[in-house]
């Protein structure tokens, strides 16, 4: 039997962020479960839409079949209280949150406070919240008064992935991947391997450039005013081919998250079981296991600067962090495992 039900997205679908590559996989496993998903763009400029934005996300949502479920991406969700109130009683709409919306980096005070009471009030009209890890969820709870009942996790998907072949050579190649924003830590990660010059490294950074240009422009500036040219090599975003090629060929997995939700690099790495050094930020302590990796307080460079150094220099250390990555890689759950949970709530959305 066919089952229905609408994904509604802030943008196109093929964006290369953390949410759109779980949205895109998780439609794909729902179309292989016999779900009959249609996409639905909301356009773009979510969590700030303008007015005309605005009108046509509520014209699209509200043409939707009376009773049908609608799974909405928590970067428009947030942003539509007043349509979320509008159709709670006659949809089924659940709300689909990376991280809430209120904790992205670099916002003002003023940004934090509108954000958070706008995403509320949608949340408030939401039958279902799904989210991707226990730590969103404890947040939601706790700082969104959504019921513990109405929310559920659902963990990012994994690929099946070789082992990286750790190489030969004498310099170690580290790779850090997320898209050039300020919640990253892009500028964290260099202040703290410019300390480490006496060290034998080379880091390839993998992100979307577009995203946020002028962070993209800070994070450019700062490996030139760093003298780390000939270390740092920013490719952009690249397709999922190069990427695990690039994940294959790395002796360690480096980022210092301000915030995650969850973290999909990090896994990804351990995927391919790599060790990681990173921050404790969000839910990325329960997203890396102590044994796997190294994490740090977020915005700490020198605490950065001293675990990055402990795991260049011990081999040994490295070792036993990609050992038990390795063993972790075949715990994570599969996109199909994923995508049978979410079907699971979509289908018991009362």
């Amino acid at each position: 039997m066919t089952r229905r039900v609408t994904f509604a997205v802030p943008g196109e679908l093929t964006t290369p962020t953390g949410g759109f590559t779980y949205d895109r996989r998780i439609i794909t496993e729902l179309r292989a479960l016999n779900w009959q998903v249609e996409v639905l763009d909301l356009g773009d400029g979510f969590p700030r839409p303008g007015a005309d934005a605005m009108a046509s996300a509520r014209k699209q949502l509200s043409a939707l079949p009376e009773g049908s479920p609608i799974v909405i991406d928590g970067l428009a969700f947030g942003a539509l209280p007043d349509v979320a109130t509008a159709l709670r009683a006659s949809h089924h709409l659940i709300a689909l949150v990376h991280h809430p919306l209120a904790l992205e980096t670099g916002l003002s005070p003023q940004e934090v406070e509108t954000l958070h009471t706008s995403e509320c009030r949608a949340l408030a009209s939401a039958r279902r919240v799904i989210v991707t890890s226990a730590s969103t969820a404890r947040v939601i709870v706790s700082d969104y008064k959504v019921p513990a009942g109405r929310v559920a996790v659902v963990r990012p998907g994994n690929d099946r992935a070789a082992p990286s072949c750790s190489n030969d050579a004498s310099t170690l190649s580290l790779l850090a991947v997320g898209a050039l924003v300020p919640r990253k830590g892009y500028d964290v990660l260099l202040s703290a391997l410019a300390t480490l010059g006496d060290l034998p490294w080379r880091l390839t950074i993998v992100g979307d450039k577009t995203r946020d240009i002028r962070t993209a422009a800070a994070i450019e500036a700062d490996v030139a005013r760093l003298a780390l040219d000939q270390r740092v090599t920013l490719v952009g975003a690249v397709s999922d081919e190069r990427l695990a090629a690039l994940y294959a060929r790395a002796d360690l997995f480096v980022l210092a998250s301000r915030f995650e939700g969850y973290g999909m690099a990090y896994t990804e790495a351990i995927a391919h079981g790599l060790p990681v050094v990173g921050t404790n930020a969000g839910a990325i302590a329960e997203t890396v296991p102590a044994n796997a990796g190294v994490l740090v307080p977020a915005e700490d460079a020198a605490a950065l600067s001293d675990a990055l150094r402990r795991v260049m220099v011990d081999a040994a250390l490295r070792s036993r962090l990609a050992t038990a990555a390795r063993a972790l890689a075949g715990d994570l759950p599969t996109w199909r495992q994923s995508a049978e949970l979410f079907s699971q709530i979509i289908a018991a959305t009362p």
